[in-house]
């Protein structure tokens, strides 16, 4: 959806973090590896395993074991997610590297006088040493984690709260990212979804009713461009 906003205040691109702006899958995977390895389970091909990305870290374990045959208890959960949590801050930049273009997407966006913020259902933790490693941190007025707010992904107030700390306002924003819930997320926020075809999804992202679709982030500014017309040059 199109849509008109005021001009009082700078528009603001609010990005997911995995399968958006960077692949995090081998590291992730990476580190669920290590946990099965432990359990005496046969490790996870990472082709296998990206579509088990995208609902957080317990989901991905909870998804590894299952995919083994072994179930899990919830106290035995708790405790593979502690060691999951530890093991992946400790190796959070390994493989992970920046999606091509996502750089100088960000450029074409801060020229065009946009904001930008990170609203991701990762850790605040490991969302900030991530894009400190990967040398982008710097670039975002808010990077917004699964704890940083009592609200996470889909609750649209994660969303509206990171736009708000960013010194933005939901009239003028919009959301990138690569799944259902930040596709949802923004749609219960009232705010357009640009949708990335790279990422990590069970379901195609088209089905999953974006504003728009971008297969490589040479697309974003234009998508941007079409959807806040008013405000980017």
């Amino acid at each position: 959806m199109a849509i008109d906003t005021p001009h009082n205040v700078s528009p603001i691109a609010v990005f997911d973090l995995d399968g958006t702006l960077a692949d995090t899958a081998g590291d992730l995977v990476g580190t669920l590896n290590v946990i099965l390895k432990q359990e005496g389970l046969a490790p996870l091909p990472v082709s296998k395993a990206r579509d088990m990305i995208g609902a957080g870290a317990r989901a991905l374990i909870q998804r590894g074991f299952e995919a083994a045959g072994k179930e899990l208890t919830p106290a035995y959960l708790d405790e593979l997610f502690r060691q999951f949590m530890i093991h992946y801050g400790e190796n959070i930049c390994v493989e992970t590297r920046l999606y091509p273009g996502a750089a100088e997407a960000l450029d074409r966006l801060e020229q065009a006088g946009f904001i930008l913020a990170v609203c991701t259902n990762k850790v605040e933790e490991h969302s900030v040493k991530l894009l400190h490693e990967l040398g982008i941190g710097h670039r975002f007025a808010a990077n917004c984690g699964r704890d940083t707010f009592p609200y996470f992904k889909p609750d649209p107030r994660h969303l509206t709260l990171t736009i708000e700390r960013a010194g933005g306002s939901p009239a003028r924003a919009v959301m990138i990212g690569d799944s259902r819930t930040d596709i949802v997320t923004a749609q219960n926020a009232g705010i357009p979804a640009i949708a990335v075809l790279f990422g990590y999804t069970d379901v195609p992202v088209r089905e999953l009713g974006p504003d728009l679709v971008v297969g490589h982030f040479d697309e974003l500014f234009p998508a941007v461009k079409t959807l806040m017309r008013p405000l980017a040059a």
